[in-house]
């Protein structure tokens, strides 16, 4: 099959989040399997850095808008692995310093944006080759699937092409006011409850939601959890409709850039077979957060997470007080939310001896802390997938979880230091305090722990089997179309 990837990010070019290794991995692992994948992300500033020299594809792409037309073009970003980018060049709207906000909120016209994007994509593939199907990625692309049933209804070359919408996280939908509909030229008949419309704003995943062939999310359980009040966000009555059209498929991890035994990004190799790098990789973790002298008996507990409620950092902040009494050190890495950036650094200055806070993002401590932790702590609220705990599997750094989304998929909590990990159901903090205290209890039994690390390190998460419940969900939408 003929695949075309749209979306917002993509690794190496544009990351934020998961969604940016989602992109980059799966098409590549499709590719292996024979098809033909090409992937289009906007041309931020940001990609313009990492591939200034982009060579034009398409010198002049026209999308109308009511009293004006955007003229944009379509760069190479060159083929990898099998898999061909092409980069949305329209610097009015995508020459900024950031991918969707500035500090103080979204871009107001994130709707011309990526409405912009959406069409840009159909329209060059005109050019360019139809392909076989569109799979678009979060509400930034989701328009892609509205466009081909309205706009694009009557184009003889796009009226048996399907679209499948992949929901990374339903908490962000695109919310516009109404006169988007204008904008993007859309027929004021899609305003409505049953369409587009979502408390008297142009909801681009509902839109997505709505007139996608097939839509996916990237845990099995989060694809039951978004059809409830508690996690559809206003969305669960149209994907309950749409149930049985909603395939939940966990992530895979990227075994070239996460392997312990390859990894160049930390102290020592080490394999399931052979942990002995692992304790370099400690020593190295401990050296860079500027401890010394922690005894090995004392777990070293690990963050790298986006600063913020929904991460469960409420609970972190609470359970302080009672955390640093337990034999542990814990590393903190990530940003996001001003109020616990200062109260993450205030804790850390209040107990130096237990808690150290890096506030950035830092790809290489990123690998340093799953290579060199123990325990990987990761209490969200929600997380549609996770791929932390993933990575933290492989590198037989054991989880502490909460039971929601991917990681109640993908971490197994058996009595005894049996299974892969911890995990705490409902969402209190003295559940949360349990959970790592079972944890810290079974770490003092370095038999046990061992058998644990090695058990996790041995779980297959490559992409080859989500990749081919992908090409399942391809194939019957393409004949559905048919």
């Amino acid at each position: 099959m003929d695949i075309v990837f749209a979306a917002s990010e993509c690794a190496p070019w544009a990351k934020t989040g998961g969604l940016a290794d989602v992109v980059s991995a799966l098409p590549r692992t499709l590719a292996k399997f024979g098809h033909t994948l090409r992937v289009f992300i906007p041309y931020y500033r940001q990609v313009a850095k990492v591939a200034p020299n982009a060579s034009v594809v398409l010198p002049s792409v026209t999308v109308p808008f009511p009293s004006y037309s955007r003229f944009v073009r379509v760069l190479d970003g060159g083929k990898n692995a099998g898999v061909h980018t092409y980069f949305i060049d329209c610097p009015e709207l995508f020459d900024r310093e950031n991918f969707y906000a500035t500090p103080s909120g979204d871009y107001p016209d994130n709707a011309e944006r990526f409405g912009l994007f959406s069409r840009a994509v159909i329209e060059a593939t005109k050019v360019m080759g139809v392909p076989d199907l569109f799979h678009v990625h979060d509400w930034q692309a989701a328009m892609i699937a509205v466009l081909l049933r309205s706009t694009y209804y009557f184009d003889p070359v796009f009226r048996r092409v399907p679209a499948v919408l992949t929901i990374h996280n339903a908490g962000y939908q695109g919310w516009f006011p109404p006169r988007t509909m204008e904008t993007l030229l859309l027929p004021w008949d899609m305003f409505t409850f049953d369409k587009l419309e979502h408390y008297d704003t142009v909801d681009f995943l509902k839109g997505g939601i709505v007139y996608a062939d097939a839509l996916t999310t990237v845990s099995r359980r989060y694809a039951q959890e978004i059809q409830t009040p508690e996690f559809g966000n206003g969305l669960e009555g149209i994907l309950r409709q749409r149930s049985g059209d909603l395939f939940g498929i966990l992530n895979g991890v990227d075994n070239d850039e996460w392997n312990p035994a390859t990894d160049p990004n930390i102290a020592a190799h080490y394999s399931s077979e052979n942990l002995t790098g692992k304790k370099e990789c400690r020593r190295d973790l401990l050296h860079a957060f500027g401890f010394e002298g922690v005894r090995d008996e004392t777990a070293v507990i690990g963050v790298v997470s986006r600063f913020a409620t929904q991460k469960g950092f409420d609970f972190i902040v609470e359970i302080m007080d009672k955390l640093v009494h337990e034999d542990m050190v814990l590393l903190i890495l990530g940003n996001g939310e001003e109020y616990y950036e200062r109260l993450l650094v205030e804790m850390a200055n209040r107990y130096p001896a237990k808690v150290r806070v890096q506030v950035k993002f830092d790809n290489v401590m990123s690998h340093k802390i799953e290579a060199g932790s123990d325990i990987f702590l990761m209490p969200s609220r929600y997380e549609p997938g996770g791929l932390n705990q993933i990575y933290s599997l492989k590198y037989g750094t054991i989880p502490v979880v909460r039971a929601t989304g991917g990681l109640e998929d993908t971490i197994d909590e058996q009595p005894n230091g049996g299974g892969n990990g911890f995990k705490f159901w409902g969402y209190s903090p003295s559940a949360l305090l349990d959970a790592l205290r079972r944890a810290l209890g079974t770490f003092s039994n370095k038999e046990e722990w061992t058998t644990m690390m090695r058990r996790a390190m041995r779980q297959d998460f490559s992409w080859d089997t989500p990749a081919k419940e992908y090409e399942r969900v391809y194939q019957r939408v393409v004949q559905n179309r048919s």
